[in-house]
């Protein structure tokens, strides 16, 4: 897993809202590639908000542009997830 040191990016979510994101890491897997995100004022927000903790997109590229995607399938999402989990184990135990 990629990491970023304090990279921070804007998107804009299907409502045209625009959400600020800490960029965490980045990994390949079976044939995609996919960001691991917190929102960049996760310190000042409450843990009962519904945008608290991980984010994970799928990213493509279009054109020249990298677009972020949600994963629709709840089981992938879940695969995801608990990879970057088990990186993230690792790089701790590392230090």
């Amino acid at each position: 897993m990629e990491e970023y040191e304090s990279e921070l990016i804007t998107i804009t979510d299907e409502d045209g809202s625009t959400h600020e994101l800490e960029i965490l890491g980045n990994m390949d897997y079976n044939g995609k590639t996919y960001y691991l995100f917190v929102p960049a004022n996760i310190d000042q927000m409450d843990v009962n908000d519904p945008d608290y903790g991980y984010i994970i997109l799928e990213a493509i590229i279009e054109g020249e542009d990298e677009v972020f995607l949600s994963i629709e399938d709840d089981d992938e999402l879940q695969e995801v997830y608990e990879l970057f989990m088990s990186l993230m184990e690792d790089e701790d135990t590392e230090e």
